[in-house]
């Protein structure tokens, strides 16, 4: 019962991430920022500190995107007509946001402005060496391509149903991970076993539709094969 009241806690909250998606230009625009910044990252070299930076600072705008878009919920309930007050508090949380970006750009500059003065072939390849890395940033691209996805076609949450399946997703993502990183056939059959019987485990539910699941699938592997392939040395 309480891993029940767990998983419906984060599915209300991944809606509220996904209603802010969809009817806020601003969150679609942070959203695409994120993806490009540590889509960034893997060109560039960053290290643990670095990207922590970088994670939080993008952390810390959709935070305040969220909490502006709640306020203005909240306003337009309470106060129908136009009032003063109402216009003071959705400028004061909007000023939050644009502090927020301020940060980010700061934190940016800091991060990167060095880093593309020293491009070079040789920090790709050492970039191409850390998996942890690319593992790391593998599932957040992945994890906002599926809330995207079924933000754009206004079905599901990352945790139940929509478009793609998010969990088959991953965990496709996690076998093509598994054969890059080992290139031991027997543990990568292990792994499709495993993705199997994630895939259908939502298929019976009726959680996912063998569509959903299938483009979830392609989804995880096509990302991870890119991002695998084209950023770490064979």
């Amino acid at each position: 019962m309480w891993l029940l009241k767990t998983i419906n806690s984060f599915n209300h909250a991944i809606a509220g991430l996904i209603h802010s998606f969809r009817s806020q230009l601003n969150m679609q625009i942070h959203f695409i920022a994120a993806v490009s910044v540590l889509g960034l990252g893997l060109f560039l070299g960053l290290s643990r500190v670095e990207l922590g930076l970088i994670i939080i600072s993008i952390s810390f705008v959709i935070f305040a995107e969220l909490l502006n878009t709640a306020v203005e919920v909240i306003i337009d309930i309470v106060s129908q007509e136009y009032t003063i007050k109402a216009r003071i508090a959705k400028n004061i949380s909007a000023a939050a946001v644009l502090i927020a970006a301020g940060n980010a750009l700061f934190i940016a500059y800091l991060v990167f402005f060095n880093k593309f003065q020293a491009i070079s072939a040789a920090t790709i390849l050492t970039i191409r060496h850390e998996p942890l890395h690319l593992t790391f940033i593998n599932i957040i691209i992945i994890f906002i391509f599926v809330v995207a996805l079924k933000s754009i076609f206004s079905s599901g949450t990352p945790l139940r149903g929509g478009i793609v399946s998010g969990h088959t997703a991953l965990a496709a993502s996690a076998s093509l991970i598994i054969l890059f990183l080992t290139a031991n056939l027997i543990a990568f059959t292990l792994s499709l076993v495993l993705l199997f019987l994630i895939a259908q485990s939502r298929l019976e539910s009726e959680t996912h539709t063998f569509k959903e699941i299938f483009f979830g699938a392609m989804l995880g592997f096509i990302t991870t094969f890119i991002i695998f392939y084209f950023f770490r040395l064979r």
